[in-house]
C-alpha cells in the first residue's frame, strides 16, 4: 500500500487501537470515565498487577494521548484527555459504521468452524 494512501487520521486510528489493545488498559479507561481523577495508587489497590505494570499501561495510554497525568507530589492523578478520547471515538465510529463493511463481504467458508478460530 503507497504511503499517500495513509492519513493522520490512520495512523491515529491505529494509535488509539493499540493504546486500547489490553484488557488492563480497557478496563483504565473505564474506571477514568466514572469519575473526574483518579491516583496512580488507587487504580492500583483496583487491579490484581504490580504497579510496574500499571505504570507501564498508563504511559501506553498517554502516549496514545488518552489520558493525561498531573503530577501532585507524591502521586500523580490521572485523567481521560476528553478532546483526544472525543477524537478517537469520532475515528472509531467512522470506521465501524462504514457501509463500505457491509458491502461485498466475504461469506465464511463452511469448512471452518468459527469456535476453533482464536
Amino acid at each position: 500500500m503507497s504511503a499517500k494512501l495513509l492519513t493522520n487520521d490512520h495512523e491515529m486510528l491505529a494509535r488509539y487501537a493499540k493504546a486500547l489493545g489490553h484488557p488492563v488498559r480497557v478496563y483504565i479507561m473505564e474506571l477514568l470515565s466514572t469519575q473526574s481523577c483518579c491516583f496512580s495508587g488507587d487504580i492500583a489497590e483496583d487491579l490484581p498487577i504490580a504497579r510496574s505494570t500499571l505504570s507501564q499501561h498508563l504511559k501506553e495510554l498517554k502516549s496514545a494521548g488518552l489520558i493525561q497525568g498531573t503530577i501532585e507530589y507524591p502521586k500523580i492523578r490521572y485523567c481521560i484527555n476528553v478532546e483526544n478520547w472525543k477524537h478517537a471515538r469520532k475515528l472509531f465510529g467512522q470506521l465501524l459504521d462504514s457501509e463500505e463493511f457491509t458491502k461485498n463481504q466475504c461469506l465464511p467458508d463452511p469448512e471452518i468452524e468459527l469456535e476453533n478460530i482464536k
